[in-house]
């Protein structure tokens, strides 16, 4: 599920309110943010205030609103259709490289985002999420052939997607239905 507000969209929004050069690490504090507390009770301007006045800029928040939705929409969506808001590919690989990094320091901001969150409590596999995470947070360009270099993107990207996604469910777990009432919903 796609996010129908683009990239651009997002750094046009933020460059209103001072920060136009943050929309991968504003998309991805969001998610960690969504990942330990509800939409509702996460501050869309201290995902990027640090420590500034933010201009009022009603348009520039309706579009973080409703960035925070459909953001909470494709995390929840059980087909794993969620995404990261990242440049487009026909941006050169060093920014979208910079893009991808810039994501994952701002989904560790956002995760970390809440007081008493236990992260040691997590599953291993999410554990090992969040340590890979911050180690994709050194990411850059190597020197190999530009195809290579293209492949191990596209691959980081496809894991911390997943990742992220996987992360958000194990916080969030759906509840189950007791067997005993399932035989009842016939």
């Amino acid at each position: 599920m796609p996010s129908s507000i683009a990239y651009e969209q997002l750094s046009e929004a933020l460059a209103r309110l001072g920060r136009g050069d943050d929309a991968a690490e504003y998309h991805g504090a969001l998610c960690g943010a969504l990942s330990v507390a509800k939409p509702n009770d996460i501050d869309l301007l201290r995902l990027i205030e640090h420590g500034e006045a933010v201009p009022n800029d009603a348009e520039a928040r309706r579009t973080l609103a409703a960035l925070r939705d459909e953001t909470v929409e494709a995390l929840q969506d059980s087909e794993m259709r969620f995404d990261l808001l990242l440049p487009d590919d026909e941006v050169a690989l060093v920014p979208r490289v910079r893009a991808l990094v810039a994501w994952c320091e701002g989904f560790l901001y956002g995760l970390a985002s809440r007081p008493g969150v236990k992260l040691d409590k997590l599953s291993g596999d999410a554990r090992e999420i969040v340590r890979d995470l911050t180690e994709f947070t050194q990411a850059a360009v190597g020197d190999d052939d530009p195809d290579i270099e293209e492949g191990a993107f596209a691959e980081l990207v496809e894991y911390v997607r997943v990742g992220a996604q996987l992360l958000y469910m194990e916080l969030h777990p759906r509840p189950t239905l007791d067997p005993a009432e399932s035989q009842h919903l016939h």
